[in-house]
């Protein structure tokens, strides 16, 4: 099929094939030479794009906003849907557009099950499961509003539970199943959670991985534990802990009745999901109940999801990426593809096979692992029409050799933020796409480069520098839990046409051919294999592994070929003697201890003895001078 017919067929192709006239006016030619002019389009009348958007997705309001956005000096993003009142979750269960009970909503397979067939949940079986959650959660005898963990694998059970704390009106709050117990307890102490859903063990490669004991070790609320399906018998639970079987037993199955959603106004929190910040305790970000409605947004607008479609993206509901994808498949009448284990293997690749995936979502650390192993050899993946992109920054080999498996159909790029609930810059279906690049700001979204005068470059000149992003997005965070929301995104950033620019903190380059391309962080966080860390963090943890240590510094870098980052860490010894000190073996401890304490992915790369580091007038390490340093040394590492 030519690109121009193919062009038409997206979701953006056949809106514009019936409303580019009265939309773009008498400019408008055709999906593809107009999309650029959609795109200033949908900045410039943020109001008539999101209403189309609303209805294009059959968005469901039980009170219908006043407007859809109302702009006022106090709120620098505005006030997105004032008056609506909706549920994000009985959204998804509902039977939008020509959906079905028996639609098949979610596919499913286990880690080890790989000759088995794979197992699909049908919509209606999905509703039954998520109400009878959500009527044994309403026994726990909490408040409405109260937070609730999910520190879980991300299966059918937790997706069942985040579904029905949310149309509850209950509020989930996120961890990763990876975090050691620190990382847990910091999250539920921030969130104040009442509750918390977990999982005896996690299996992975025939291992079993402890995760309730974690929780106990967190000092968590009162936990309701989900035995692994392959347990044997049932643990010890802590006093007033409660069984998965005894949680469900509190209602009745033989009564299906359906579970009313709990009406939220768009300002109400439904989600509280953690990004690392400067200063050592992760940033809490609550989305709302419009956060939704933009991740579904960009699935719908980006990635081109919609019914038919099968989406397979390994992820967790720790971070924004498990949430995105129950609202970017279940908004948009699409099908969700769980394989619970690890996505590195071929077992993997078989489930997609056997899922029949149409979009497969994929950070590159994955992919870079796919085709050293090349575990999937051998594997038909001839269903997937496109891939999708994210997590950290992808390189041109890799994302070929995606392509080759799959007779090369596109990688569409997207990057976001936790605290957006989706992308600020994209790719899109109906553009060229350059690898490892981005093609368009995402829809509803501007972006802007700042100069090193600190004001925004022209936005058809070529130019790096920090991004910044126009302040009216909606879904994006208006608050922070644990810190100043308008000090960490807004203050001290210029103004353009009136409005104060939105801070990120990723430095872009836009090229002379008009892409975009992304060179890591500008603040002192950074990507570890998908994974956003503040360096403050890393450094606690290695300046105690040795009494030798004075300090540590650090640093994210950005390998030459592209990719994600490299953590250099930069050591400054007591003694003056320090060089001579065992570097390897300090690689060793430093990769035990991080892995321990923080996340069993991270890794050193490569360790640098300083005599000093270097600092501003006020003490302040100046990690950017260092990464500059490091970045010349990048093949080496």
């Amino acid at each position: 099929m030519k690109m121009r017919e193919a062009a038409k067929l997206t979701n953006i192709g056949k809106l514009l094939e019936r409303r580019g006239k009265e939309l773009l006016g008498s400019s408008y030619k055709d999906p593809i030479s107009s999309f650029s002019d959609f795109q200033e389009f949908s900045v410039s009348n943020l109001e008539f794009y999101w209403k189309i958007i609303l209805e294009e997705m059959n968005i469901s309001f039980s009170v219908s906003p006043e407007c859809i956005l109302r702009e006022t000096p106090l709120h620098p993003g505005g006030q997105w849907l004032p008056g609506a009142c909706f549920n994000p979750a009985e959204n998804c269960l509902s039977l939008i557009g020509n959906r079905s009970l028996s639609d098949v909503v979610v596919i499913t397979r286990d880690e080890g099950d790989g000759e088995a067939p794979v197992t699909k949940l049908a919509l209606e079986e999905l509703r039954s499961a998520v109400w009878r959650v959500a009527y044994a959660i309403d026994t726990l005898g909490l408040k409405k509003g109260s937070a609730i963990a999910i520190d879980m694998p991300m299966d059918v059970n937790s997706v069942v539970i985040y579904l029905a704390v949310v149309i509850a009106g209950y509020m989930v709050v996120s961890i990763a199943d990876s975090f050691a117990p620190n990382e847990i307890s910091t999250r539920l102490v921030i969130s104040k959670a009442k509750a918390i859903f977990t999982q005896d063990f996690i299996s992975r490669g025939g291992k079993k991985l402890p995760l309730y004991s974690k929780v106990i070790d967190a000092q968590s609320p009162i936990a309701i534990v989900i035995p692994n399906r392959s347990s044997t018998s049932s643990i010890k639970l802590r006093d007033g802990d409660i069984s998965w079987h005894e949680f469900l037993e509190r209602v009745d199955e033989s009564k299906k009745f359906e579970y009313i959603g709990v009406e939220l106004p768009a300002e109400a929190f439904t989600n509280i999901l953690f990004s690392s910040g400067t200063t050592g305790e992760p940033k809490a970000i609550p989305w709302t109940t419009t956060t939704p409605l933009k991740a579904a947004a960009d699935g719908w607008s980006h990635l081109n999801i919609g019914k038919g479609d099968v989406v397979a993206w390994p992820t967790n509901l720790g971070w924004m990426m498990g949430p995105f994808l129950i609202y970017c498949t279940l908004l948009n009448g699409a099908t969700m593809a769980l394989h619970n284990g690890s996505p590195l293997g071929s077992g993997f690749a078989k489930f997609v096979q056997d899922a029949k995936v149409t979009m497969l979502g994929v950070v590159p650390s994955i992919v870079r692992t796919w085709k050293s192993t090349n575990c999937t050899a051998g594997y038909d993946w001839s269903a997937i029409c496109r891939f999708a992109s994210t997590g950290e920054a992808s390189g041109v080999d890799e994302s070929l050799w995606l392509m080759g498996r799959a007779h090369y159909k596109p990688v569409i790029e997207i990057c976001g933020g936790t605290e957006i609930g989706g992308g600020f810059i994209a790719g899109s279906l109906l553009q060229p796409q350059s690898l490892s690049a981005f093609s368009t700001a995402a829809m509803g979204c501007s972006l802007f480069i700042i100069g090193e005068d600190g004001s925004p470059r022209p936005s058809d000149v070529p130019g790096i520098g920090e991004l910044a992003l126009g302040p009216l997005l909606l879904g994006a965070s208006s608050t922070l839990l644990n810190a100043d929301h308008y000090g960490v995104y807004f203050k001290g950033m210029p103004v353009w046409n009136g409005k104060v620019l939105r801070r990120h903190g990723d430095v872009f380059e836009r090229t002379s051919r008009g892409y975009y391309r992304a060179h890591g962080r500008a603040d002192d966080t950074m990507n570890l294999g998908g994974v956003k860390v503040s360096s403050v963090e890393i450094e606690k943890v290695c300046n105690a592994v040795a009494e030798t240590i004075l300090e540590t510094a650090a640093i994210g870098v950005p390998p030459p070929g592209g990719g994600p980052d490299k953590l250099v860490i930069a050591v400054v010894f007591k003694d003056s003697e320090g060089s001579k000190h065992n570097l390897n073996s300090l690689k060793f401890s430093f990769n035990s201890a991080l892995q321990k304490k923080l996340n069993p992915l991270f890794k050193v790369s490569h360790i640098v003895a300083l005599p000093s580091l270097p600092r501003t007038a006020t003490n302040k390490v100046m990690r950017r001078v260092l990464r500059h340093q490091f970045s010349q040394i990048g093949s080496k590492l």
